[in-house]
């Protein structure tokens, strides 16, 4: 499918659903929407696959049958179905019953039948808890199929969801039936979403552009980057991982680069945006086993493998990603002092988590790894328990290169902010400074990076180059004379330089003018002599 056709699919959906939406907002609806989107894609490649699977015993439908033709497998060998199952799950790694597959649920919905409600619930109901061997509990606990926002009662709901599902049917039906393309259309919804949401956005979703600047940079090699993109990452771990695209991108980055992934791990603490980022990994076609996305607080830890105190035995991640939220007020307990992501280092205040996110995250880096976040520029010099923690990393040699980004670039806020690279083993005993701040598309409510902007910055972190009022490597004898202060226009000024005046020769320029004028008013008045007038 090309771009311009996902462009058209995305914008196809977008319209459908601002027109259906109706009493609900544009993030309530969203999760119906990108739900229907899903069951769409499973449906689609489970078909694909019990087709190969089938091969010729699979129906062939005549004239207007508008059964689902694995209904009709089902039906004609049902002492079959047993074993049938048990070969889905171990090739597609899932099952759904004929009775739920997308093609059943759009012909109720075209026929308006009455039980369209009933077998949404119960097709939810069965992904849930028996469609996957590791049931995903709660996917759709979002999304309220007896919602008042739908329907007063069950035959309105009933009938707005007919509306809704028919809607859909149709719009994708005019598009490729390549099941890629459904991946890509949530993407693009999940980003026009975002750009609804504005400040709830910050939640769920990194521009796209930010987002293939730190891919980019975790999938090169750790120590020597210009060596090119890594062959294999085993795991990659994204702590606040929103709706899941930036470790998807990770993923895209390696595998278009002919690398691996071991497997991806997230987590996320808002309980909606968690489900969107377990749909969005099986709608990229990450299978069930290659990923775990955990429900709960990175800054309190509660996700059990991360909680290993034995240094032997603790997960590390050979890549590390995250846009945690900016600023984040959090209320640390004394004993939190003593927890092995901070005890080196000191608490983060409790006006500003952004040091307790990187922390976290910094603990679980491989020594053959890299770490790339997004954070306020306050970070880089603001004093008190920050600076203590600034300080340490910097004479540890672990934080290796600060970007500074435009303004304006994110849904959630309009400030500049900052992309910190650390690693546990660097090979440069400097600090590389890229300010990127001016390198920008200027856009109607947000501005945005072009594919130019982010060459230019990967190229520079990856050669480690240097460019007057872009980039420098700056030694740690410099930053120490600084008092551990990162603000990148102390080491990299976008400014230009004033033009140093030599007054002498303006002076001269000046009296050369002078003789210049009074030679052309003695020739001016000359020519009036000559015609009988009076000099000026």
């Amino acid at each position: 499918m090309t771009e311009n056709s996902q462009t058209q699919l995305g914008n196809t959906l977008w319209k459908i659903a601002d027109e259906l939406r109706g009493a609900m907002n544009a993030d309530q609806f969203r999760d119906y929407m990108l739900s229907f989107l899903f069951l769409r894609y499973l449906s689609d490649n489970y078909e694909a696959a019990a087709k190969k699977e089938l091969g010729k015993d699979y129906p062939v439908l005549k004239g207007n049958d508008k059964r689902t033709q694995l209904s009709v497998w089902y039906k004609q060998n049902p002492s079959d179905v047993v074993e049938f199952e048990k070969q889905m799950r171990r090739k597609v790694h899932y099952v759904i019953e004929p009775s739920h597959l997308w093609n059943s649920i759009a012909e109720l919905a075209k026929t308006q039948s009455k039980d369209l409600l009933i077998t949404l619930q119960e097709g939810f109901k069965y992904i849930e808890n028996e469609s996957f061997e590791s049931t995903f509990q709660g996917l759709f606990s979002e999304i309220n199929l007896d919602s008042d926002k739908l329907g007063k009662n069950y035959e309105e709901r009933n009938k707005k969801l007919c509306n809704i599902i028919q809607k859909i049917a149709e719009g994708i039906n005019s598009f490729d039936k390549n099941i890629d393309y459904l991946g890509d259309a949530y993407e693009y919804l999940i980003g026009k979403f975002a750009a609804g949401s504005g400040q709830k956005a910050g939640e769920f979703y990194t521009p796209q552009r930010i987002s293939d600047i730190l891919s980019a940079i975790v999938t090169l090699d750790s120590q020597d980057p210009s060596k090119g993109e890594k062959k294999k990452i085993e795991r990659v771990l994204d702590f606040a991982c929103g709706s899941g695209s930036l470790l998807l991108n990770v993923r895209k980055k390696m595998t278009d680069a002919g690398g691996t992934i071991g497997k991806i791990f997230g987590q996320e603490k808002n309980i909606t945006t968690y489900n969107l980022a377990r749909m969005n990994m099986l709608l990229h076609g990450v299978k069930d086993t290659e990923f775990s996305i955990h429900h709960g607080d990175t800054l309190v830890n509660d996700w059990e493998i991360l909680n290993e105190i034995n240094p032997s035995k603790k997960l590390e991640f050979d890549a590390i990603v995250a846009n945690p939220p900016f600023s984040y007020s959090w209320e640390p307990s004394e004993e939190m002092g003593q927890d092995f992501r901070f005890k080196s280092y000191g608490l983060a205040p409790k006006s500003a988590a952004d040091f307790a996110f990187l922390l976290h995250g910094f603990h679980f880096l491989s020594k053959e790894g890299t770490m790339a976040i997004i954070l306020p520029h306050g970070v880089l010099f603001r004093s008190g328990s920050e600076e203590k923690i600034r300080r340490k990393l910097l004479e540890d040699g672990n934080i290796d290169t600060v970007i500074g980004l435009p303004a304006n670039l994110f849904f959630s806020t309009g400030i500049p902010v900052s992309i910190l690279i650390l690693k546990k083993c660097k090979k440069f005993d400097d600090v590389l400074f890229i300010n990127a701040i001016d390198h920008f598309e200027k856009g109607k409510r947000q501005n945005n990076l072009l594919p130019e902007n982010i060459d230019k910055i990967v190229e520079t972190y990856k050669d480690r180059k240097e460019e007057i009022r872009y980039s420098r490597r700056v030694s740690m004898d410099e930053i120490i004379k600084n008092e551990f202060n990162l603000n990148i226009s102390r080491y990299v000024s976008t400014s230009l330089d004033e033009e140093i005046i030599d007054l002498k020769v303006v002076n001269k320029k000046l009296v050369d003018l002078d003789k210049d004028i009074n030679k052309a008013r003695e020739t001016h008045n000359n020519f009036l002599k000559e015609l009988g007038l009076p000099p000026i």
